[in-house]
């Protein structure tokens, strides 16, 4: 990968004030969708907050720039260069060490999320202990629908903890977005507050977090961490079949030429 990241690459960049950093995924123009670089960014960041550049931090705050999503999903573009099932698996392994390093963020994190909340962006927001919202939130992983790819099945199992069974099914198998009354009624949302509150309401969240014992809420998300992914299935068979399929890459190629894809079967 080259050194300097072209233009559009966008960047992922934090900033600290007092006891709270706060990680902006900044590529408004693509509603905040992640490229390689801005993954690699969100890596480095969190590598630093665990480290010793997270000393006097109580709280990680991430949010989308622009004011129409969160994170709306990975750069599909980057896609086409995929030829065989097993890009498909390297692509998801990346993934789920990415959102590990946010998981391991040894104090709380807290997403915020206003608008399109999808995808990559789905699983960023999951791997945070909670997650405020506006009432535009809209939350999905609509691949049924677009690319004709799957999910790991450790992204599976944490979406399923979060969200419980059957609203992971009619995101995934029906390709459902849901807004932020039914992210809020299953319990994935802390709260819901109008856009000219949500920064009140998250300096308020971040405050009470950052009063707590540090000790406990560390050793709480690691336990909590550990119980999640205990006894993961092994569905690489499955995520290499859905990558090598013609119906991936018409859905890859229909997408950039931004039109239906249509679906094979094969």
């Amino acid at each position: 990968m080259s050194a300097t990241p072209p233009p559009d690459s966008g960047q992922v960049t934090l900033a600290v004030q007092g006891q709270v950093a706060t990680l902006t995924f900044d590529r408004p123009a693509a509603r905040n969708a992640m490229t390689w670089a801005m993954y690699e960014q969100l890596g480095k960041h969190c590598r630093d907050l665990a480290g010793p550049g997270g000393a006097g931090i109580r709280v990680v705050v991430m949010r989308g720039a622009g004011g129409e999503a969160f994170v709306a999903g990975t750069d599909i573009a980057q896609f086409r260069a995929f030829t065989t099932g097993d890009d498909g698996i390297h692509y998801e392994e990346q993934i789920d060490a990415g959102i590990g390093l946010v998981e391991a963020l040894p104090m709380p994190t807290v997403a915020v999320v206003d608008g399109w909340c999808v995808g990559g962006g789905l699983a960023i927001a999951t791997a945070c202990d909670f997650r405020l919202a506006t009432p535009n939130a809209r939350f999905g992983v609509p691949i049924a629908r677009t690319l004709g790819n799957t999910l790991s099945a450790l992204n599976l199992a944490k979406l399923r903890a979060a969200w419980g069974l059957q609203p992971v099914r009619r995101m995934l198998l029906l390709a459902q977005i849901l807004d932020a009354d039914a992210a809020l009624a299953c319990g994935f949302l802390e709260a819901v507050h109008p856009a000219a509150a949500i920064d009140a309401e998250t300096a308020a969240l971040c405050e009470r977090l950052a009063k707590l014992a540090p000790v406990t809420q560390q050793v709480v998300k690691e336990a909590l961490r550990r119980q999640t992914v205990t006894a993961i299935a092994d569905t690489d068979d499955l995520v290499r079949r859905c990558y090598g399929s013609e119906d991936f890459r018409e859905g890859v190629t229909a997408f950039v030429e931004k039109r239906a894809p249509v679906w094979g079967g094969k």
